[in-house]
């Protein structure tokens, strides 16, 4: 069993958990992720490790409540405890020769770009940041963005709070201006990281895209993450519980990775009745 240690919400729909878990937090970096469960009879989901203090022994997850599970998670209170806590996962964001990097996270995205963003922070590498939202309500980490880059810019659809557009729209404009970065690291709607990558692509800078699919197991043995790759003119399978979640940008099929998430919509919306139903009658 593992403790909540603190729980704040981040906005309407999103929230960190500080869980006491000393074994991840000591080997966990930036990038990696854990698996939960909240209790006995819960299922497996992957939470991207949003930060970790090894003197206390805790980790930081940032979860969107979109369906049982994290509306179960949301339920639980500071002092209490959830069942598993397995990590760290995946392998961490490569940071060697980077020297400055453009990061962009969009939406909820933002808690996987933030520990990624800090990391080379932490490093001495020039760090730009690019956050987008759908309007203000939904505007999340700002402040810790700002520590930790040497510029941010914060973008909303619907120009609420910010400057108004998407995330492309800075990138290009520094892009067409002449700008280069080593690396545009990318989290965020797999939409959203598509039009990323054309617009580094259409400059020739490298882009690292993260990868969120289904994932049950995180060991690649159940198969539900996996991502084709164009390679060298073939087409390759890979997994991103334990090859990622970070993948080269220009190789990822976005098309059919979006397609794959949509299989599971329909019994997401189920199991967010339920539990929605089980909590009115409790």
């Amino acid at each position: 069993m593992y403790k909540i240690i603190a729980k704040k919400p981040l906005n309407d729909s999103v929230v960190q958990m500080e869980i006491e878990a000393p074994l991840v937090a000591n080997k966990a970096r930036a990038g990696q992720f854990i698996i939960l469960r909240v209790d006995e009879d819960g299922e497996r989901i992957p939470l991207t490790v949003a930060g970790t203090d090894r003197e206390k022994g805790t980790v930081k997850i940032i979860f969107q409540i979109v369906g049982g599970t994290t509306m179960r998670l949301n339920a639980k209170k500071a002092g209490e405890y959830i069942q598993d806590f397995v990590g760290p996962l995946g392998k961490a964001t490569e940071t060697d020769g980077i020297k400055k990097v453009c990061i962009v996270g969009g939406g909820v995205g933002c808690a996987i770009a933030m520990p990624v963003a800090q990391e080379f922070h932490r490093l001495g590498a020039e760090v730009v940041s690019i956050i987008g939202f759908r309007n203000k309500d939904i505007v999340i980490l700002e402040d810790e963005f700002k520590a930790c880059s040497d510029r941010l810019f914060v973008y909303t659809d619907d120009g609420s709070y910010g400057k108004q557009g998407n995330v492309t729209v800075p990138l290009k404009e520094m892009l067409s201006g002449g700008e280069k970065f080593d690396m545009i690291i990318t989290i965020g709607p797999l939409i959203m990281m598509k039009f990323v990558v054309l617009t580094a692509k259409e400059y020739g800078i490298p882009c690292t895209v993260s990868m969120n699919p289904i994932m049950i197991d995180g060991t690649g043995m159940c198969g539900g993450c996996r991502l084709t790759l164009n390679r060298d003119g073939k087409r390759i399978t890979k997994f991103a519980c334990v090859d990622g979640p970070d993948f080269n940008g220009y190789e990822v099929d976005f098309d059919e990775a979006m397609s794959r998430n949509l299989m599971y919509s329909d019994f997401e919306k189920h199991a967010r009745e339920k539990a929605c139903n089980l909590f009115k009658q409790n």
